[in-house]
């Protein structure tokens, strides 16, 4: 694999459809399916072999630059999913800001740090 681009987000993605797809069509029995799966897999092998790397690499670019809002949003969600268990995580009611607070600690007065407004929860 010397000199060849390799795998990066967008071959994963590729490949992920194209298994999708490809399960999708055994119960669906569609040949449109089955060829877009064909089509994903062989640009995935054809990325992943390829020996122009800029492209590859602008081409891995664009998508994650497009993508970038997305991904925060799911990585935000996976990060207060595990905060789940040690902290409860209140919005303050004026300014709407997300206040993270550990959790058995009873009743408490919380101050948002953004606009000062104190509030009472139980943790």
């Amino acid at each position: 694999m010397q000199g060849r681009y390799g795998v990066d987000s967008l071959n994963k993605g590729l490949l992920a459809i194209a298994i999708l797809t490809m399960i999708a069509s055994t119960f669906v029995q569609s040949q449109i399916l089955y060829w877009i799966s064909l089509i994903a897999l062989f640009l995935a092998y054809f990325r992943m072999f390829s020996r122009n790397i800029p492209a590859r690499y602008r081409e891995n670019q664009f998508l994650l630059k497009h993508t970038q809002k997305i991904r925060a949003f799911f990585n935000q969600q996976k990060k207060a999913f595990t905060l789940r268990k040690t902290h409860h995580i209140y919005t303050c009611p004026s300014c709407k800001q997300k206040i993270k607070v550990p959790k058995g600690k009873g009743m408490i007065e919380i101050r948002c740090q953004k606009c000062g407004t104190r509030f009472q929860k139980r943790s």
